[in-house]
């Protein structure tokens, strides 16, 4: 990574984006009147598409807070904006905390132990109680830990804003900045304040929301399990919020004040991120599945047969002459890709692996705006799309396309709406993207 330091740093409200604005904010209105309906017509239907967008914009959340606190501990000098980029994904959170809650009415339709009962020597785990108080308890942590970081990490920039600012914005301003001691102090104490908070969030996130997805993903095939989940469900997260953050400075090129803080090596420094990090994804991905594969449990290949189908896990037997002669021969038939999720799992690793390693290998493509972006908005979608995959084959089995449909489009729509009104209004209002200063 580059070292470039970021000078001293000052808010920068903008207007809000046009049309941008008015298109997210119709899509969060249509994406309230497809749950709704969903929920009267086809009540499963609606909640496993709301639950697989919950999980994505969660983790992608997290994950940017997650991020912006890595920064903070191997104090990363390069970011420039794109530390307030991920921020910005971070202000999400109190908003998916909420979702968190609403979920709660629709666990008979996600989770099959809350409508059937849990297996046996799983009931004191797999219990309303136990489940909704520890993982809207993580929420909740992160949302207090998440805006405390975010006080204390833009509270220098605000003064300018809270003397000077209007409205809205204006006002957090002044609460954000009530106290201040001067500028020099309050930088030495904001990077005093988010050393400590950002371990914190590193753990909670590491650590805390690896149990959150073995109850929110897991869970929904309970007598599945891999030790391995729980951290590879995080990893995609921080990988969603390097995409986006790849996206966002892309596209803030040319916003005022912004003007030279994109600079190529910063492009290049997030290319070789999301090229290194989707690669270590893969990685995650290929140490659960070859423990698997070669042990050739039943009760352990159900959950990668109903999402790869069956060429990649293919009775073989349990000798170990068996074994090694399906190693020499491989035995590819393309019609088992047809079986389970086969061909959006070939999707989801070509979007989130193939494709990024391929196209960002060399060093000019990272820096290249119309090839790193589109492989960061590739990279979203597969991530997207394998939040799908690890939801939907949970409770409908060998449908491959019934994530698709005008219900669970529209509520992926609704869900994005949302999303991109918290980090557009955080970003361009309050505390907005800190800039460096001019004067």
């Amino acid at each position: 990574m580059s070292h470039a330091a970021t000078a001293a740093e000052r808010a920068n409200p903008g207007a809000l984006p046009q049309p941008l604005w008015n298109i997210c904010l119709a899509f969060a209105v249509l994406g309230v009147v497809a749950f709704v309906g969903g929920i009267i017509t086809d009540p499963q239907t609606a909640w496993l598409a709301y639950h697989a967008n919950f999980i994505f914009y969660t983790m992608m959340a997290c994950g940017g807070l997650a991020l912006t606190a890595i920064y903070t501990i191997v104090s990363a000098r390069w970011p420039g904006p794109y530390r307030r980029f991920a921020e910005a994904l971070a202000a999400f959170v109190p908003v998916a905390l909420l979702l968190g809650i609403i979920s709660i009415f629709g666990g008979e339709y996600i989770f099959d132990w809350q409508k059937n009962g849990a297996m046996h020597g799983k009931e004191p785990w797999l219990n309303v109680t136990r489940f909704y108080a520890m993982d809207l308890g993580l929420l909740a942590l992160m949302t207090v830990l998440g805006v405390a970081f975010l006080k204390a990490s833009t509270r220098p920039t605000l003064r300018n804003l809270a003397e000077n600012g209007t409205g809205f914005a204006k006002k957090m301003a002044e609460g954000w900045t009530a106290g201040w001691k001067g500028d020099e102090e309050e930088r030495a104490a904001s990077k005093a304040r988010t050393a400590i908070l950002a371990p914190l969030i590193g753990l909670t996130y590491g650590i805390g929301f690896a149990f959150f997805n073995f109850d929110q993903v897991m869970s929904m095939e309970q007598a599945w399990f891999s030790n391995l989940f729980g951290s590879f469900v995080c990893w995609g997260g921080i990988l969603s919020a390097v995409a986006a953050s790849a996206l966002f400075g892309l596209s803030s090129r040319k916003v005022d004040g912004l003007g030279g803080e994109i600079t190529e090596s910063r492009m290049h420094d997030v290319g070789k991120m999301m090229f290194a990090f989707s690669i270590f994804w893969m990685y995650l991905f290929w140490s659960q599945y070859l423990v698997i594969y070669y042990g050739n449990l039943p009760e352990e290949t159900f959950y990668l047969r109903d999402r790869l189908g069956d060429q990649f896990l293919i009775d073989k037997g349990y000798s170990a002459a068996a074994f090694a002669k399906s190693w020499q021969a491989w035995d590819f038939e393309w019609a088992r890709l047809q079986t389970g999720y086969g061909w959006v799992s070939m999707a989801v690793w070509a979007c989130n692996w193939i494709i990024p390693f391929w196209v960002l290998l060399g060093a000019r493509p990272k820096k290249t705006p119309w090839i790193a972006g589109p492989v960061a908005a590739i990279l979203l979608f597969g991530l997207w799309l394998e939040r799908n995959v690890l939801v939907w084959p949970s409770v409908i089995k060998n449908d491959m396309l019934s994530w698709f449909g005008l219900i669970q489009v529209g509520i992926a729509l609704g869900f994005f709406g949302l999303f991109m009104l918290v980090v557009l209004y955080y970003a361009r209002v309050f505390p907005t993207v800190a800039v460096s200063a001019e004067d």
